[in-house]
């Protein structure tokens, strides 16, 4: 008799979809841009060191658009930057995935009223898919937020194409130009009591 322990040289089976194993694949080994604008890098910076490790997920930064498949937008997004986020974000190869981290690259953070020069949220430039609050977001946010597009990707289906991504319909509602407050064309810079 054979105890738990010896091992007989059968080889096993495993079985999956074609579409279950691209999506186990895709989900393990995420390479994002690190593209960060403001005090939200530092977390970000903070995750991918070796306290956290990002690398038992499979998630390895890279310098190149090119060779990513996320962006995590980290900080304030103004208007001078907003043009060069959507560049880098259109040569990113498909399938790619956005998340957004922190208050600020969320909704405005706290410049979302009087600050005339932020965007309003990195979702009115590029579609997002996962965000990340806080101000700034500790790294364990990051990490919950990289399990969840995981969890996103695992349920995806691209070779049937029954589920749509969610990145290409969002992309299909955003506009291509970037709005411009109006009080930023003109120069009126009004102080509000």
């Amino acid at each position: 008799m054979n105890s738990p322990n010896t091992k007989t040289g059968d080889a096993g089976f495993i079985l999956l979809s074609s579409e279950e194993l691209l999506n186990w694949s895709r989900e393990s080994s995420l390479w994002p841009l690190s593209f960060g604008l403001a005090c939200c890098a530092i977390e970000m910076m903070q995750t991918f060191a070796s306290n956290y490790d990002l690398e038992r997920f499979g998630i390895f930064p890279r310098p190149s658009p090119r060779q990513s498949d996320i962006m995590i937008v980290s900080g304030t997004v103004t208007y001078k930057m907003a043009d060069r986020i959507r560049r880098l974000y259109e040569q990113m190869p498909e399938p790619r995935y956005v998340i957004s981290m922190g208050s600020c690259a969320n909704c405005g953070g706290p410049y979302w009223q009087h600050g005339y020069h932020v965007v309003k949220g990195v979702d009115k430039i590029i579609p997002v898919d996962v965000y990340v609050p806080g101000c700034p977001p500790r790294p364990e946010a990051l990490i919950d937020g990289v399990i969840k597009l995981q969890e996103k990707i695992r349920k995806e289906k691209p070779l049937t194409g029954t589920t749509p991504l969610e990145a290409q319909k969002d992309s299909d509602n955003v506009s291509k130009e970037i709005p411009v407050p109006t009080n930023a064309i003109s120069g009126n810079t009004t102080t509000h009591q």
